[in-house]
Parts: C-alpha cells; sequence; structure tokens
C-alpha cells in the first residue's frame, strides 16, 4: 500500500474541489480524469453548431442569410 491516501494526478484541482464542498471520491474522479488536468476543468467547448437554424437572429436575418426560420424549424430534431 503506497500510503494513507490514494494517489491524485492533479493535487491542486482535487483540494480547489474538495474546499468547494465535493466529496473526496469525487473530487479525486474530476481531478485524475484525462481531461480535467489539461483544460483545467473547463468544459471542452465544441466551438460552433452547424446546421442548426433555431439559433442566432429574428426570421428576417435567417431568411437574409438563406436560413430557413420559424417554429416549425426550431421544433425539428
Amino acid at each position: 500500500m503506497p500510503g494513507k491516501r490514494p494517489s491524485v494526478k492533479n493535487e491542486k484541482q482535487y483540494e480547489k474541489l474538495k474546499d468547494k464542498g465535493m466529496s473526496k471520491e469525487r473530487a479525486a474522479r474530476i481531478a485524475n480524469s484525462p481531461g480535467a488536468s489539461s483544460r483545467g476543468g473547463k468544459s471542452s467547448g465544441s466551438g460552433t453548431r452547424r446546421g442548426n437554424s433555431s439559433q442566432g437572429g429574428t426570421t428576417a436575418q435567417k431568411k437574409a442569410a438563406g436560413r430557413k426560420g420559424g417554429r416549425a424549424t426550431a421544433r425539428k430534431s
């Protein structure tokens, strides 16, 4: 057994999560996850979405840009 406490890859992040009131187990899982240390706990931010004409602008602006607008488009999933 290496010690009383299991090793955590990102000790600094682990301590901050514990200070926020997170359980030891959950804080350790997050601190040990591969993406958490490189991103610093931030979301991946996949960028802009394509093909979703239900977001952004008025119907007139969408039509001017060559996109469909209105309720029928927003309901489509």
